[in-house]
């Protein structure tokens, strides 16, 4: 070659672009009152037939959502469970299926009892990955917001009287 300095410039710029690329990324965090919410719940649900599959402290920014993508079997009956900084004023959680359509939408604001707590109960149509959405709005707009999403399923089938309609 006879300029070789061309091709590792490019290369160089080529990998500062790639590593400069804003990622979500997954990072724990650690609050001491969603703690004992998640212990509280846990208890609960264990103790009225649920088994925990999956569960995540996250942190979050005011405003921006956080993608958490699940893997759902057809038929059986989910307990999902997002909990937000107890500092937050709104709280949401959009839930969509594989193509990419809108299935359950939950609003919770701070005030409310068990405000910062959103919970809703689903049975898929199909087995296929869900992605659940959880935001929360801050009242100083905070960066490091902590954040908890869990998720339970039913060890038992659910009776037709007893399973949860979905929207």
């Amino acid at each position: 070659m006879k300029k070789p300095y061309l091709l590792v410039t490019a290369l160089v710029l080529l990998s500062f672009t790639a590593f400069s690329q804003d990622v979500i990324r997954l990072q724990s965090c650690s609050n001491d009152v969603i703690s004992k919410q998640v212990d509280s719940l846990k208890n609960l649900y264990n103790n009225d037939g649920y088994i925990l599959l999956k569960e995540a402290s996250i942190s979050m920014e005011s405003e921006f959502e956080m993608p958490v993508i699940v893997p759902l079997t057809q038929g059986s009956w989910y307990q999902f469970v997002f909990i937000g900084d107890y500092s937050s004023r709104l709280y949401e959680v959009r839930m969509y299926d594989w193509q990419e359509r809108q299935v359950i939408y939950r609003q919770k604001r701070w005030g409310e009892v068990d405000g910062n707590v959103i919970v809703y109960s689903y049975v898929p149509q199909f087995s296929e990955f869900h992605m659940m959405k959880p935001v929360q709005v801050n009242k100083q707009k905070k960066k490091n917001l902590c954040g908890y999403v869990m998720l339970f399923k039913r060890t038992g089938s659910p009776t037709a009287a007893t399973a949860p309609q979905n929207p």
